[in-house]
């Protein structure tokens, strides 16, 4: 009996690490922030606990809110009124860079590490 509990409380310690980094690109996204890049401009945007967030572009500071709708991430600000959502791709993480089609156009997605 002592075997098998013992046995249990290591393979639950073993799985837990496994469970705290299984973690979706939308996590890591609005955990690490990213720059997105599109029509030739380099956005970082940074994303609040809150639902909001910081873009900056063209010398200007954008603000708006965000949510999660599946492996969609939808936002809205004053320069872009209406919610737009953008289906993110699975499997991505901090320093990955990959496309995405959101209501600018393309866009190239890096997570900040």
């Amino acid at each position: 009996m002592r075997t098998l509990i013992a046995s249990t409380v290591i393979v639950a310690a073993l799985a837990t690490p496994a469970f705290a980094e299984d973690k979706s690109t939308l996590d890591h996204v609005v955990a690490h922030g990213v720059v997105l890049s599109t029509q030739g401009m380099d956005i970082p945007v940074t994303y609040n606990e809150d639902g909001t967030y910081t873009a900056e572009a063209m010398g200007m500071t954008i603000d708006g809110s965000w949510r999660i709708d599946g492996t969609s991430l939808c936002t809205e600000s004053s320069m872009q009124p209406g919610e737009n959502c953008t289906e993110y791709p699975e499997g991505k993480g901090p320093g990955d860079t990959f496309e995405v089609n959101g209501a600018m156009g393309p866009a190239t997605i890096t997570i900040n590490e």
